[in-house]
């Protein structure tokens, strides 16, 4: 779809607005379509666009090649096509150009050129003041002066069997026939002379379309009669239409005075939107008496079934409607203030308990209505013709807004609590048993009868009652209308014709009756719960009663969708550009790619983005997208209403990319593809590989030879370690064996101390006892005969044998110490020495005494005076140095 512009082309794909500056920067006034070229013309500027390998349009210019020039300040307000030739027209002329052999014929005007159009095969125009002219064989040929067309503008011109027909803008339709203008009696229509019409064309079906300057869009049948009227309350942008369009589906486009709006003539949608507020949100409908109910938020609201006016307000009903019931010819209405009886604009109230959420008949009590209330089950009766309330069912008191009654049981659903299983007693006054099934419990879910089944519905599915086990089992069917991700309400919606209605996010499904089996068939509407705005948990659907076109209430009013309409066209998806991005900055920015070719990149060139569309314009069918690129993305996508998908970093490797579309449950005929190939990095081709192997069988061979090295000094080392290792744990062995050795020889040296210090003991205590033996002897008056033994013992006192024997033996245990000590100190005595030697025995100076033959006391006078010798400090002690010597 192509639109002239304020700022240039305007192109729409069904998915993507993109904008192409006019060629000088001014309005585009005029469009065209031919083949694969769009004409347009602007200021002072008129050509063709082309589509290049890249996707872009590309503009070349005609009015450029022009020998004859332009007018000043000339614009091109209109282009039609003919056999060959494309008519430009500006306000003062008309150029033809031959598309063969691109030359241009000019048709000069001596007054202002109003509208050009083709008609029959043949081009007309008007000239104001002048009248209606013909082209034939590239002149103008006046086809009529009538006073009429000369001071009325004709804003279009439309073939009539046999005659032309012409539509002013203040004066309404007139006819050209047997050289005569008239007024056209069949559209004798006064609206047209109360309004100013810029612009009209006529449909495929023969109807009309007016676009015009304040009344927004008219749109009449082919007999002249008003078929509707759509202005800016009503949905239009604004009430100025400057052009109108038929698109082959029949669509209208409409070029406004600000923007531009669309209309779905061939929907099966249509929109009730009452913008002002008044009707509110709808909860329920009904048809009756041949008036359309509506029961809302704001109250109830009636009108023809046939009226094309406003809704109006039945009186009494302010507030919340919550349902409309039609039982035997009778309209009942429940609602926030009590139970009404409904005829035409009036109601009679029949019951004042408040809050009635539903109203069912009973099929073995005619003359008894259930009703569910905020508070529980109520029961109405028709007494003498008349319905008035009789009694509650007392021992429930929950909310009963989803109630049926199976057999002799009534299940009401409360959202919190489950499913209550009531038994009652034969003249519905009291609960005789209650039970409650508690294992199903949603918010928003839904209950009803449907043929002959118990369904439950919440966001885990759709339940069957199982009355034998007495337990909800899912229903294995139904249960695949909606996941939980689909999810949005469990409302369950019976209509008149027995039919199953469910809302999920993505669809509204129903179900009917198979014809050829008892299998129920299920069927989707494409209609997304933001498409249909309606109050979640309180959908509701109702047949319109042509069994094909069913009403749903919104939150704003009400739409109608005609399911015999829904199906679409075959159509095919196409890849709409293919952009590509490379990663180094200094190639920053885009290209795009001739996607009709495959294509074959550098590693570097790995980032793309593909759009692609379907051109469907349906706002209620919209296109939704899968795709998959292959290589990478094998699996098909989600289906989304995204219409186009990037790729970041991709590897080297061979890529398809595959993308189709679905318009409501038809999927396209075709499967867009783009195959391209993105090269291996320099350092990965082939060669490079080949480069890789041989340096790594050199760098293998190399660190061969450098391991072998390695190991062979390693061995080497480890070799030397082991040696080192033994002749160290060679040493320490000896150092063992020596301090072993040393051990024994201190041990030894111990001993045969403390051997030589007990014979020296021995030695003393013998010398003590032989000089007691000897004063004894002493002592004795024979001393003639006692002295031989004096003698003897005097001989063993001074015996100078003990002490070299003494010497010998302490010389063989500490044989050093005397030679060090009289190294150490020259001046000593033998007897010093001796002394010397005691000490080093540790011997006590009383020890010490009998070894020297003299007294303890003379032992100390002795040690006095080798401690003078030794130079020893008074607080130096004697036998320590001795010892440590």
């Amino acid at each position: 779809m192509y639109v002239a512009n304020n700022k240039g082309l305007l192109e729409f794909n069904g998915a993507i607005w993109k904008l192409y500056p006019s060629p000088n920067e001014s309005i585009l006034r005029s469009v065209k379509v031919v083949n694969d070229k769009i004409y347009t013309g602007c200021y002072m500027e008129f050509g063709y666009w082309t589509r290049g390998v890249d996707g872009m349009l590309q503009y070349t210019s005609i009015s450029q090649k022009i020998n004859k020039g332009l007018l000043e300040d000339e614009e091109f307000w209109n282009i039609i096509d003919i056999e060959n030739w494309i008519v430009f027209q500006s306000l003062n002329r008309i150029y033809i150009y031959d598309i063969n052999d691109g030359s241009v014929n000019i048709i000069d005007a001596s007054n202002t050129i109003t509208k050009v159009v083709e008609v029959s095969g043949y081009i007309y125009f008007q000239i104001l003041k002048e009248g209606i002219f013909r082209i034939e064989n590239g002149k103008a040929i006046l086809v009529t002066d009538d006073p009429i067309v000369k001071n009325n503008e004709v804003v279009a011109l439309f073939a009539e069997n046999s005659e032309l027909l012409f539509l002013t803008r203040d004066n309404g339709f007139y006819r050209l026939k047997n050289d005569e203008v008239a007024s056209w009696n069949t559209f004798n229509n006064p609206l047209l002379s109360e309004i100013s019409i810029y612009n009209a064309i006529r449909l495929s079906d023969k109807s009309f379309v007016l676009g015009t300057i304040s009344h927004g869009l008219i749109y009449l049948d082919g007999k002249g009669e008003l078929v509707y009227q759509i202005d800016q309350n009503k949905g239009l942008i604004n009430n100025t239409v400057l052009s109108v369009f038929e698109d082959t589906d029949k669509n209208i486009w409409l070029g406004l005075d600000s923007g531009i709006s669309y209309i779905n003539i061939n929907s099966p949608f249509r929109i009730y939107s009452n913008k002002r507020g008044v009707l509110g949100s709808v909860y329920a409908a009904a048809i009756h008496n041949n008036n359309l109910y509506l029961g809302t938020n704001q109250g109830l609201f009636y009108k023809s079934l046939e009226s094309k006016e406003d809704f109006e307000f039945v009186k009494g009903t302010q507030g919340q409607v919550w349902c409309l019931q039609k039982i035997n010819d009778v309209l009942f209405c429940g609602h926030n203030a009590g139970t009404f009886l409904v005829k035409n604009d009036e109601i009679t109230k029949i019951s004042n308990v408040p809050g009635t959420w539903k109203i069912s008949a009973l099929e073995k009590y005619p003359n008894t209505i259930l009703q569910g209330n905020y508070d529980g089950l109520y029961v109405l009766e028709n007494v003498n013709g008349n319905w008035q309330l009789k009694n509650k069912i007392e021992g429930f008191n929950n909310s009963s807004r989803y109630f049926e009654v199976v057999e002799k049981d009534i299940y009401v659903n409360h959202e919190y609590k489950g499913v209550f299983r009531i038994a009652v007693n034969p003249d519905f006054s009291e609960i005789e048993n209650i039970t409650i099934d508690t294992t199903i419990i949603g918010s928003n879910s839904g209950l009803v009868a449907y043929k002959g089944d118990l369904l439950y519905a919440y966001k885990d599915g759709i339940f069957k009652y199982d009355s034998q086990n007495t337990r909800f089992n899912r229903d294995s069917l139904l249960n695949s209308i909606y996941t939980e991700q689909d999810y949005t309400s469990g409302k369950l919606v019976l209509d008149q014709q027995d039919n199953l209605w469910v809302f999920t996010k993505s669809n509204i499904s129903f179900v009917t009756q198979g014809t050829l089996s008892k299998t129920p068939k299920i069927s989707n509407i494409p209609f997304t719960t933001e498409e249909r705005n309606s109050v979640t948990g309180y959908e509701s659907a109702m047949s319109l009663g042509d069994k094909s076109t069913y009403l749903f209430g919104t939150s704003s009013g009400y739409i109608t969708v005609d399911i015999d309409k829904l199906s679409v066209r075959d159509f095919k998806v196409y890849l709409e550009s293919v952009i590509q991005t490379s990663n180094k900055k200094q190639q920053e920015g885009i290209t795009r790619v001739d996607h009709t070719l495959e294509g074959d990149f550098k590693s570097s060139e790995n980032n793309f983005r593909i759009s692609f569309y379907a051109p469907e314009y349906n706002r209620y069918l919209k296109p939704r997208y899968q795709f998959q690129l292959q290589g990478i993305y094998d699996d098909w996508s989600e289906w989304s209403e995204t219409s186009s998908v990037s790729f970041q970093n991709l590897p080297p490797g061979g890529y398809t990319f595959n993308v189709r579309s679905r318009i409501g449950n038809k999927v396209s005929a075709n499967v867009g593809s783009y195959s391209f190939t993105i090269a291996k990095p320099w350092y990965v081709t082939n060669l490079m590989l080949g480069f890789y192997v041989l340096a790594v069988l050199l760098f293998s061979v190399f660190m061969h030879i450098m391991y072998k090295r390695y190991y062979k000094r390693k061995q080497t080392e480890l070799i030397e370690n082991n040696q080192r290792e033994i002749e160290l744990t060679n040493i320490q062995n000896e150092k063992e064996i020596i301090r072993i050795k040393n051990e024994q020889l201190k041990k030894e040296f111990e001993s045969k101390s403390k051997e030589l210090a007990a014979s020296t003991i021995d030695v003393a205590k013998k010398n003590e006892l032989l000089t007691q033996i000897k004063n004894h002897l002493v002592t004795i008056s024979d001393q003639r005969s006692v002295k031989p033994v004096v003698d003897i013992i005097d001989e063993n006192l001074n015996h100078h044998d003990n002490w070299e024997f003494f010497k010998e033996a302490f010389n063989n245990v500490d044989r050093k110490f005397l030679k060090k000590l009289k190294k150490t100190h020259p001046d000593l005595t033998p007897n010093d020495l001796k002394l010397c030697a005691y000490l080093r025995l540790n011997l006590s100076s009383k020890e010490i005494a009998p070894l020297f033959n003299i007294s303890a006391r003379s032992v100390e006078i002795k040690r006095y005076r080798l401690r003078k010798k030794l130079n020893l400090q008074h607080e130096e002690n004697l036998v320590n140095y001795i010892l440590e010597l």
